[in-house]
C-alpha cells in the first residue's frame, strides 16, 4: 500500500473514530441527564402531593384530585399512585395509563431501599419510600418525558449532522495532508527509481523538504550513493591496474626464464633464478595487497601490526634501487632528535608499502631529477609525517580536485605510461588506516604528498 494511502487511512479513520465516540459519549450522558432530571421531578411531584394529603387529611384526596387535574399536563402520559404503610392506596391520579410493574415495585421498597427507578419501555417508573410525620407512605410514578426526549431527538440529530460533517472535512483534510507529506517521499522515490547506482556519474541527490528523516535519508543515501559509486570505480578500473602493475613484470620474468634455457654456467643460472624468485615473490605481494584491497572493500577485517614507518621507506628503496639504480632517494628526520615511539603505527604492512610504494615509483616516473627527498617529521603531538617530493611538471589548481580520483591523469602526465590508479590506491590505503594525504606544490617545479598517521 502506498504511504499516502496509509496516511490518508489512519489519520481519518482515527479521527472520525475518536470523533464518533466523543459524540455517542456526549449523547450517551445528556441520556443519563435527561433521566436523572425527569425522575427527579417525579420524585419532587410525589413528595408535593403526598404533602398536601399529609396537611388536609380528609380534604386532601379532593384537593389532590384537583391538583393533579391542574397539573395533568405537567408530564406528558403520567400515572402516579399513592399507597400509606399498609401499602394500601389512598390517592390514584386521573391518568389512565396502567403500572406494569406496581407489585415488584411495592415490594422492593423498604426503609433501607427508599428509592426504586426503572423503565418500562420508553415511560420512567420510579418508586419512594416516604416518612411524614410518623406517617409511612409509598408512591409509585410513571410518566413520560416528552419534553426531554424531543431535546433528545434533537441532540441525536445534531450530532449526527456533526459527526457527517466531521467525517467528510476530516477526509477531505487528511487527503491533502496525505498528499504534502507524501509528496517529498514520492518524489524521493521516484529520483531513486531513475539512478543507476553502477554509474560513476550519479549526481547527489538534493532533499526538495525540510523535514530532518528525510533530510537525513538523503544524506544516508547520497552517502551510500558515493561509497557504491568508489566501489564500481575501483571495481571497474581494477584489471587495469592489475594489468599496469602485473603485465610488465609477469613478461619480464617470463622473457629472462626464456633466457635461462640457453645458459650453461651454473652459477650465472642460479643467479639469474635467485632473481626471477624475487620478481615472483614482488608480484605475489602486488596479487595479496589487491586481495586485502578487496576485504577492506567487502567490509572484512584486516591484520594490522605496529611497524616503523622509516624501516618500511627503508625495505622499499632498497627495492626500487635494483629497478632504477641511478634514481637517489634522500631520508631526512626531523628534528634531529626524537623518540623511536613516534615513528611507530599500528597498520597493515603490506597495505602501506604498496601505498608509499605507489607515491615513491610516481617520483621516479614524473620526476625531472633522478632523485627524490624524503622527510619524516615527529614534531607533532600525536601525529606523524612523512613528506615526499621530487621536482618536476607539478599540477594545476584546477587538477588538484582530481588529483585522486579514478583514472584521473594532469597534463604533467602526458607522454607517460600509467593508467592514473596510483594515487587512487595509496589514497585507498591511507583512508583505511585513518590517515590522511594531501597534495602541494608552493615552489615552482615542484611536487609535495604529505602522508599524515595519527598516532594513539
Amino acid at each position: 500500500m502506498k504511504i499516502r494511502n496509509k496516511i490518508l487511512i489512519y489519520f481519518s479513520t482515527t479521527v472520525i473514530a475518536l470523533s464518533a465516540i466523543s459524540l455517542i459519549i456526549i449523547y450517551i450522558l445528556f441520556s443519563e441527564y435527561r433521566e436523572e432530571e425527569f425522575q427527579q421531578q417525579q420524585n419532587d411531584k410525589i413528595k408535593y402531593t403526598i404533602g398536601l394529603i399529609v396537611e388536609f387529611k380528609e380534604m386532601s384526596e379532593e384537593i389532590a384530585l384537583m391538583l393533579d387535574a391542574q397539573d395533568i399536563h405537567d408530564f406528558y402520559d403520567e400515572k402516579l399512585l399513592i399507597f400509606n404503610g399498609h401499602k394500601e392506596l389512598i390517592f390514584s391520579s386521573l391518568d389512565s395509563l396502567p403500572i406494569i410493574r406496581t407489585a415488584a415495585v411495592l415490594s422492593s421498597l423498604s426503609p433501607s431501599n427508599r428509592w426504586v427507578e426503572t423503565k418500562e419501555g420508553d415511560y420512567d417508573l420510579v418508586g419512594v419510600y416516604l416518612e411524614k410525620k410518623d406517617k409511612t407512605y409509598y408512591a409509585i410514578s410513571k410518566a413520560y418525558d416528552a419534553f426531554g426526549y424531543s431535546k433528545l431527538y434533537f441532540l441525536r440529530n445534531v450530532i449526527i449532522a456533526i459527526f457527517a460533517a466531521i467525517s467528510i472535512i476530516v477526509t477531505l483534510v487528511s487527503l491533502y495532508l496525505s498528499n504534502m507529506i507524501s509528496k517529498p517521499i514520492t518524489n524521493l522515490a521516484e529520483k531513486l527509481s531513475r539512478y543507476d547506482l553502477a554509474s560513476e556519474n550519479s549526481t547527489l541527490l538534493k532533499a526538495d523538504t525540510s523535514s530532518y528523516e528525510l533530510e537525513h535519508l538523503t544524506e544516508r543515501f547520497n552517502e551510500l550513493l558515493k561509497r557504491t559509486n568508489e566501489a564500481f570505480a575501483f571495481q571497474k578500473n581494477a584489471i587495469h591496474h592489475i594489468s599496469h602493475e602485473l603485465k610488465t613484470p609477469v613478461a619480464i620474468l617470463v622473457s629472462e626464464l626464456e633466457k635461462t634455457k640457453t645458459y650453461t654456467d651454473i652459477d650465472k643460472l642460479k643467479l639469474v633464478l635467485k632473481d626471477q624468485i624475487n620478481q615472483a615473490k614482488s608480484l605475489g605481494e602486488i596479487i595479496n595487497v589487491f586481495l586485502e584491497i578487496s576485504k577492506i572493500e567487502s567490509g572484512q577485517e584486516v591484520e594490522k601490526v605496529d611497524l616503523r614507518v622509516d624501516e618500511v621507506l627503508f625495505d622499499i628503496i632498497e627495492e626500487l634501487k635494483s629497478i632504477y639504480p641511478d634514481f637517489y632517494f634522500e631520508l631526512n628526520y626531523f628534528p634531529n632528535e626524537f623518540e623511536d615511539s613516534s615513528l611507530i603505527i599500528n597498520a597493515n604492512k603490506m597495505l602501506i608499502k604498496q601505498a608509499f610504494q605507489n607515491l615513491l615509483l610516481n617520483c621516479i616516473q614524473y620526476g625531472s631529477e633522478e632523485k627524490a627527498q624524503i622527510k619524516i617529521d615527529c614534531s607533532f603531538e600525536k601525529q606523524l609525517l612523512v613528506s615526499i617530493s621530487n621536482y618536476g611538471k607539478t599540477v594545476s589548481k584546477k587538477e588538484v580536485g582530481s588529483l585522486f580520483n579514478h583514472s584521473f591523469r594532469g597534463k604533467n602526465s602526458q607522454g607517460k605510461i600509467g593508467f592514473g590508479l596510483g594515487l587512487v590506491l595509496a589514497k585507498k590505503i591511507i583512508d583505511f588506516h585513518s590517515g590522511k594525504i594531501t597534495y602541494s606544490s608552493f615552489t615552482r617545479n615542484r611536487n609535495v604528498f604529505d602522508v599524515r598517521f595519527y598516532l594513539i
